[in-house]
């Protein structure tokens, strides 16, 4: 639920824990107070005037904070940092690769994110709060923020490679058709995963290389391992799409030597009754001077002269080794 545009405000204490706030005491707010988080739902036309009217931010940041479609970023703008990142969606009913991003400007002595869509890490750095554990200062907030989103991804990583390995052990033991649109999704969900995770690598990557004076040593080294941690993701991502593109094409390939097994068996049939069908179609003409029509033993005999054709044959396509 949202207050006029306002998701959630906090004043950080500076020990983990935090006082949340509205907007009487954001109007009033001022850095001895101590950090600001300010939460907003940018779609909510009050949150927009706020940050275009009150929140003293340029208008290239405030854009960058309501821009509905973005990708993954982080650039230094004046005296903070303008930054984009995107979580997984793990929202009841929504699908993890339909990603959801929080914009961020972030300077020495406050945040302002805004959103969309609800993000479970800024739940998790609320409860956080609300324990005592908490940021202590507008950076750590950052880096909390930052593993929070990254944090999340783990399990919906783990269960792709799961269902990746699932699938591979299915390959000859399933019917081939019913695995087809398995692969077909779990490609689609990697790639479409994989299509924001990537950038957010280089995101993260040059967020802890950014100059800013107000991040300090520790700061940069948890925002690299967060960095590495997202590069191993999409590597993993990587992986994991080879796999299921070698299981497709091993799939295809299976199909193909299926069909041709049954197109072989269907030519070699083709060719032991090609001749004895010419025979029976020219004794079967309706003309006169066909022999043996008034023996009794004439049919007998064509049956195994046919017979002894058809087992001539398959004796030298054995033979031959066609069979």
């Amino acid at each position: 639920m949202t207050d006029n545009g306002l998701v959630t405000a906090h004043i950080l204490d500076g020990h983990g824990g935090s006082r949340e706030v509205a907007w009487p005491a954001i109007a009033t707010w001022s850095p001895a107070d101590g950090p600001l988080w300010v939460h907003l739902d940018y779609t909510d036309a009050s949150a927009a005037r706020w940050l275009r009217e009150d929140s003293g931010l340029d208008e290239v940041a405030v854009e960058a904070l309501l821009a509905d479609e973005t990708r993954p970023r982080a650039v230094n703008h004046g005296a903070g940092l303008l930054v984009t990142l995107r979580g997984v969606n793990l929202n009841p009913g929504a699908d993890p690769e339909d990603m959801v991003s929080i914009r961020l400007w972030v300077d020495e002595h406050r945040v302002i994110s805004t959103r969309k869509r609800r993000l479970l890490s800024v739940e998790d750095v609320r409860g956080a709060m609300a324990r005592g554990t908490g940021p202590d200062t507008a950076a750590d907030l950052l880096v909390q923020l930052a593993e929070g989103l990254v944090g999340r991804m783990a399990e919906v990583i783990s269960d792709i490679d799961d269902r990746v390995s699932q699938l591979e052990n299915d390959l000859d033991a399933a019917e081939h058709r019913q695995l087809r649109p398995t692969i077909a999704g779990l490609r689609r969900q990697i790639i479409e995963l994989r299509r924001y995770l990537a950038p957010q690598r280089e995101a993260l990557a040059r967020l802890w290389a950014e100059k800013a004076p107000w991040l300090d040593e520790g700061d940069r080294l948890h925002l690299r391992e967060i960095a590495d941690r997202m590069t191993r993701y999409v590597e993993e991502l990587d992986l994991d799409r080879e796999r299921a593109l070698l299981a497709q094409e091993y799939l295809a390939n299976s199909l193909a030597e299926q069909m041709n097994s049954r197109m072989y068996v269907l030519s070699l049939a083709a060719a032991i009754f090609l001749p004895l069908g010419f025979i029976t179609g020219l004794l079967g003409i309706n003309v006169g001077g066909i022999p043996g029509t008034e023996s009794p033993w004439a049919f007998l005999a064509v049956v195994i002269i046919i017979a002894a054709i058809g087992v001539g044959q398959f004796l030298y396509l054995r033979h031959r080794r066609w069979f």
